[in-house]
């Protein structure tokens, strides 16, 4: 009866460390999406969080040498989701608070951000349909 406790115990120990590993590295496509944009912003990675956003709104708005001038002007000291939510098929929201440092003038300040994201069918990917940060808006 022991022995049968002791092994009941282990094969229950070993299953809840299967699955707590398992949910570990199940990240939905979203969230994995969310975080490469992320990073990319908080390392100042313009060009890769670039490969993020919606081909459409690209072309639309492209990325021009003086922008990606002004990027190079600031660094990101922070990126903190404050909400995310579903807004429908397909679609997602999330807010995000970013701390940016101007470099010239060592002036630190925050700025609210709305991604707006977009599961694109054919390429199986999330894309961010409200392009890159805007840290220069007096909104």
């Amino acid at each position: 009866m022991r022995v049968m406790r002791i092994l009941l115990l282990s094969m229950l120990m070993l299953g809840l460390s299967a699955c707590a590993s398992a949910g570990g590295k199940q990240m939905s496509a979203l969230e994995q999406a969310q975080y490469a944009y992320s990073a990319a912003i908080r390392w100042g990675d313009i060009e890769g969080a670039w490969t993020q956003v919606d081909p459409t709104w690209k072309s639309a708005h492209p990325l021009t040498d003086i922008e990606r001038a002004r990027y190079k002007q600031v660094q990101v000291t922070s990126y903190k989701p404050v909400a995310s939510e579903p807004v429908g098929e397909g679609m997602a929201l999330r807010v995000v608070e970013i701390g940016v440092v101007n470099r010239n003038t060592m002036a630190e300040r925050s700025v609210r951000y709305q991604e707006r994201w977009r599961f694109d069918g054919p390429s199986g990917a999330w894309v961010v349909t409200s392009g890159l940060p805007d840290f220069w808006s007096e909104r």
